[in-house]
């Protein structure tokens, strides 16, 4: 049952972030140190709750998802006041291309030393610190690491609940693998490239599901 949740949830989560118009990147910033250690409350569904991907070129895009090895996050009174997301490095996951040989190789190559080297940084992580309303949205800022750099970002989500079960859902964010040292086919990184680039610019959303 919960593997159907889950194919339903990632189904739903591709579909939202792949329409709509192409946004800019979120604004990075200095990490923010944070007092409490939410991850102590591991109340996140892993089985259901996801990220999703979608990284381009000037010959097409590719999309995938990325499972939560862990997470907790606190809510008091139906209010969100912090959380944390590890993301499992290990699970990237090619969708468009899935059971062809050609997933197994984007899947390999993102994994790889000249991309997110996960046998050196086998997570990733998304720590909330602060959530503040804006337009009918939560604008929730949180600390992004991703590979040995880590920065602040503020992205737009919802949080809702129904039948007893919480969801944390963010909008469609485009992150700049660059400012992350992802240099792999990065035009900031390497000259010369002409069309062989990747374009910097990621898209990603979470499925946050407490259980």
């Amino acid at each position: 049952m919960k593997k159907i949740v889950l194919s339903l949830v990632v189904f739903a989560a591709l579909l939202t972030a792949c329409k709509g118009e192409k946004k800019e990147k979120v604004a990075v910033k200095e990490a923010v140190k944070v007092e409490t250690n939410i991850a102590t409350l591991n109340n996140v569904d892993t089985a259901v709750s996801v990220l999703t991907w979608k990284g381009s070129k000037p010959t097409g895009s590719h999309n995938g998802t990325v499972a939560l090895q862990s997470g907790g996050m606190l809510i008091e009174e139906g209010v969100l006041k912090g959380g944390e997301f590890v993301i499992d490095m290990n699970t990237i996951t090619n969708v468009d291309m899935a059971g062809s040989a050609g997933a197994g190789k984007i899947e390999g190559h993102l994994k790889a030393p000249d991309f997110f080297d996960i046998a050196v940084y086998p997570t990733s992580k998304f720590e909330i610190t602060n959530v503040e309303e804006a337009e009918g949205k939560l604008a929730v800022t949180g600390n992004l690491q991703i590979k040995d750099v880590t920065k602040s970002i503020t992205i737009p989500a919802t949080i809702s609940s129904e039948g007893g079960v919480t969801t944390f859902k963010s909008d469609v964010f485009n992150v700049d693998r660059a400012d992350f040292n992802v240099k792999y086919g990065s035009k900031r990184w390497i000259e010369g490239l002409k069309d062989k680039f990747i374009n910097d610019l990621m898209e990603m959303s979470f499925v946050v599901v407490l259980r």
